[in-house]
C-alpha cells in the first residue's frame, strides 16, 4: 500500500495534484487507515498515470473522466472532438499572435491598415511626425464611427495626394504647430485650401457620403478648430471668404454667412 507522496511519485505529480484530483472527483479518495493516513493500492497508480497523461495532453480536466470512462469508439470520438476544439484554440491564438505583432508598430491599435499606409505615405512625403500623430488621433475616431466605409474614404485621400497642391498644403500644415498666429503663411495655406474646395465643390464631393454622421462631424471639426491657434485663425479666414467646416466643407452663402459670423 502507498501514501499520498508515494503515488504521486509513481504517477509523476505533485502531490497537490492528487488532492486536486480528489476535490474534482477524478480520483476516488481511499478510506483512512487505522492510523488515520490514507493508503493506495496499484489500481490508483495507474488511473492516476491515465488522468496524468490525457492531462498532458491537453485534454480539459472536465473532460477527463469522460474518457476514462469510454469505450474504444466512444474514447476516440472524444479525443477527435478534443482536437477538433484545440486545433480552432490556435487557430484563435496564432491570430492573437498575428494583430499583438501588429500592435508592436503602434499605429495597427484601433486603425485599419489602410489608414496606416495612407499615414506612412505623409512620413514619404516628409511630414512632421507630430502633425501625423493629430491626424492618427483624428482616423482613429473616423474609423471607429464608419468602419465599413473607411478604406473608401483613405482610397479618396490617397487620389488627393496626386495633386500638387495637396502635397504643398501638408508640407506647410507639417510645420504649423509652431507658427504665431499671425503668420502669414496661414493666408497661404487658407488659398490652397480654398482651390482644394472649390475642385471638390465643382466635381460634385463637398457633401460626399462618407458614412460620418453630421453630429461627429461636428466634434471633429471643433476638435481642430481648438487645436491650435493656427487652426482657429485659419477657421477665420476661410469662414470670411464664404467656407465652413473642416470634415466636411461647405459654401455657406454670402447673406446666411452674414448672420451667423460675429461682427468685427
Amino acid at each position: 500500500m502507498l501514501t499520498i507522496s508515494q503515488l504521486a511519485a509513481y504517477a509523476g505529480v505533485t502531490v497537490r495534484a492528487v488532492r486536486h484530483y480528489h476535490r474534482i472527483g477524478l480520483l476516488p479518495e481511499p478510506e483512512r487507515d487505522r492510523s488515520g493516513y490514507r493508503t493506495y493500492d496499484a489500481v490508483a497508480v495507474v488511473r492516476l498515470i491515465r488522468i496524468r497523461t490525457l492531462a498532458d495532453a491537453g485534454v480539459p480536466l472536465a473532460r477527463v473522466q469522460e474518457l476514462l470512462e469510454a469505450g474504444p469508439e466512444e474514447f476516440a470520438g472524444g479525443v477527435q472532438e478534443i482536437d477538433k476544439a484545440l486545433r480552432a484554440e490556435i487557430r484563435r491564438l496564432q491570430d492573437t499572435r498575428s494583430r499583438l505583432a501588429k500592435l508592436a508598430a503602434g499605429e495597427h491599435l484601433a486603425l485599419p491598415q489602410s489608414v496606416v499606409d495612407y499615414l506612412d505615405r505623409l512620413r514619404g512625403l516628409g511630414v512632421e511626425e507630430r502633425y501625423i500623430e493629430m491626424e492618427r488621433d483624428a482616423w482613429i475616431m473616423i474609423a471607429a464611427q464608419a468602419p465599413h466605409s473607411i478604406d473608401a474614404v483613405i482610397a479618396k485621400k490617397h487620389e488627393e495626394l496626386d495633386d500638387p497642391d495637396m502635397v504643398k498644403l501638408y508640407s506647410l500644415l507639417s510645420g504649423a504647430l509652431d507658427w504665431p498666429a499671425d503668420d502669414p503663411q496661414i493666408v497661404e495655406v487658407a488659398d490652397i485650401m480654398e482651390r482644394l474646395m472649390i475642385r471638390a465643390e465643382e466635381a460634385g464631393e463637398v457633401r460626399a457620403d462618407d458614412g460620418i454622421d453630421d453630429q461627429f462631424v461636428d466634434l471633429l471639426d471643433s476638435t481642430t478648430a481648438n487645436s491650435s491657434p493656427v487652426a482657429e485663425r485659419l477657421r477665420a479666414i476661410l469662414e470670411e471668404r464664404g467656407w465652413r467646416g473642416w470634415i466636411r466643407t461647405e459654401r455657406v452663402p454670402a447673406e446666411r454667412l452674414s448672420t451667423e459670423l460675429p461682427p468685427s
